[in-house]
């Protein structure tokens, strides 16, 4: 009885502690991804613009017309291939070869000459196809030509998802298609040149004189989300600071804004979106998502492995020590508002892309719940490359988004590494409970190893005192087995009558008080009294009601 007792107290702790743990575990369990935006366009995604990491995603591998929103590329390739004082003639193909009913934004004619920097404000502040041919031939000689810069570009960045471009303005062609995931990719990369994001950020430009505009025209930027400074519109976006308007009959409405607030950057994409506000509010609601929903944490002010300790890291074969490596300088992760950096999983990449900064040795990339949330190059300090490495030249990439996961469709990417998940309150829990498992276990076996113990020694003790008072064990048990029968008759009789029996009733008789009573046990089993009653019942609580 007492080990049962023992063995239910515990049931009892383990089962308190099972609660506690689970609390805890609840407590402590990392907050779910945000999901609810409530966007009308069929496709639209937004991205943070520092990690790479997609906050939300709607269709956003599907492929669809890009519209004018394109020219967010074409003013990248024609920056970075080209000078801002450069003068750009516009040849007779460049006015005229565009898209039935498209127009002539500020009724540029053959033989006008603009600098690349006028033309680039043409093109996307006023969207003007005319600007977008001019550039391109400048560029590239040819319109064709410059389409093959682009899609060099795009396979640069890491556009994977079969995005192509066939011309430099968005026009219709069958063959001209952009995922919202590519494009976001084209996008950050755009408003990381200072050059892109000026021009795209301005309310309105004086284009210098031409042949229809000898006074010069006015371009106005028709992003109405960066325009609009009434407080009180449904339009009023203080975090908008940049982006590209786009409209063809195929592409329907599209949208790309960039945004800033509280130090983080953020990029909304909409494709197929609906009529005028609606996409606009959607660009929006996409913006502020992000900026409500999510924080980034710094990985070089949080992160230890690798370059903190005394012990040797070996990557790639080839050793170092913590001290000789530090992690790329302001990389960021992307978590929900709520959650903590050891919240975050790590996984290390030794095969790095083409395209990374000279003294990188490995690549530390994070999720969260399987969603890429940001990286960061691990690099060897000055002076601290072994002598076998490889000299490597380039700069490091521009961020892209770098996952492929929307909130209805997660593609999980290969990973390489070893996953580094961290130890985190619930897995010590869990352990403190197995141990407290097995302590019980091993208690629970110590005590019925020694009751059995006891039993064994307790037999053996009535034995010799059966023996020395020259009584056989079949005399004795014939006896208990009669007084055992009539007790069980007692309880039956008390759960069938409902009354409560007289305390003597409940008393166990002794052999010298069954002699009396008129049944003749062995005269000479008076002397054992005390070994009768102790198989009677062993329990203390029992004995105490045994008129002994």
């Amino acid at each position: 009885m007492k080990a049962k007792r023992i063995i239910k107290s515990g049931l009892a702790l383990l089962l308190s502690m099972q609660l506690a743990l689970m609390s805890c575990i609840t407590a402590l369990a990392a907050p779910e991804w945000p999901s609810d935006t409530g966007v009308l366009a069929d496709i639209g995604i937004a991205v943070d613009a520092d990690s790479g990491a997609v906050l939300f995603g709607q269709g956003i591998h599907e492929l669809t017309p890009p519209a004018s929103i394109t020219k967010l590329l074409t003013a990248l390739v024609v920056v970075e291939n080209s000078s801002m004082d450069d003068m750009v003639t516009f040849s007779y193909d460049a006015v005229n070869n565009v898209e039935s009913g498209s127009g002539n934004k500020k009724n540029i004619a053959e033989g006008d000459k603009l600098s690349v920097k006028d033309c680039l404000y043409l093109l996307l502040l006023q969207s003007s196809n005319q600007a977008a041919n001019a550039l391109a031939e400048h560029v590239a000689g040819s319109r064709d030509a410059f389409a093959d810069m682009m899609n060099e570009k795009v396979k640069e960045l890491g556009c994977t998802d079969g995005t192509h471009f066939a011309n430099p303005s968005g026009l219709n062609d069958d063959t001209q298609v952009v995922s919202a995931y590519d494009m976001a990719i084209i996008a950050q990369a755009a408003f990381n040149n200072s050059d892109v994001l000026e021009i795209s950020s301005t309310k309105s430009y004086k284009l210098a004189p031409t042949q229809n505009n000898p006074s010069g025209a006015t371009c106005a930027n028709e992003h109405r989300l960066i325009i609009t400074d009434d407080e009180t519109s449904e339009l009023y976006c203080p975090e908008a600071k940049a982006g590209k308007t786009g409209y063809t009959s195929l592409a329907g409405n599209t949208l790309v804004t960039y945004g800033e607030k509280d130090g983080r950057r953020v990029i909304s994409v909409v494709l197929k979106g609906q009529p005028s506000p609606n996409y606009f509010l959607d660009g929006k609601t996409l913006l502020q998502f992000g900026f409500e929903n999510f924080q980034n944490v710094s990985i070089p002010d949080n992160e230890t492995k690798y370059v903190t300790g005394e012990e040797t890291v070996s990557i790639n074969g080839a050793d170092f020590q913590p001290d000789e490596l530090e992690l790329e300088s302001g990389a960021v992760i992307t978590l929900p508002k709520d959650a903590a950096f050891s919240d975050a999983s790590m996984e290390l990449v030794t095969e790095l892309p083409e395209q990374h900064p000279e003294r990188a040795i490995a690549l530390l990339q994070y999720t969260y719940n399987d969603r890429k949330i940001g990286q960061a190059y691990l690099l060897a300090k000055e002076g601290s490359l072994p002598a076998s490495s490889e000299e490597t030249d380039g700069a490091a990439p521009e961020e892209k988004p770098s996952s492929k996961t929307d909130a209805s469709d997660q593609k999980n990417g290969k990973k390489g590494g070893i996953a580094l998940p961290p130890l985190s309150l619930p897995v010590i829990g869990i352990c403190l409970l197995v141990f407290a498992v097995f302590l019980l276990s091993a208690y629970t076996l110590y005590t019925k190893k020694k009751e059995a113990e006891e039993l064994r020694r307790r037999h053996e003790r009535r034995m010799q005192r059966l023996k020395e008072e020259n009584y056989t064990e079949e005399e004795f048990y014939e006896l208990l087995g009669r007084e055992k029968e009539r007790l069980a008759g007692k309880r039956s009789q008390k759960r069938s009558s409902g009354s409560r029996p007289k305390k003597a009733e409940k008393k166990a008789r002794s052999p010298k008080q069954m002699k009396t009573e008129g049944e003749s046990p062995d005269e000479s089993l008076e002397n054992l009294d005390d070994l009768f009653f102790e198989d009677l019942d062993s329990s203390e609580e029992n004995k105490n009601n045994f008129d002994i």
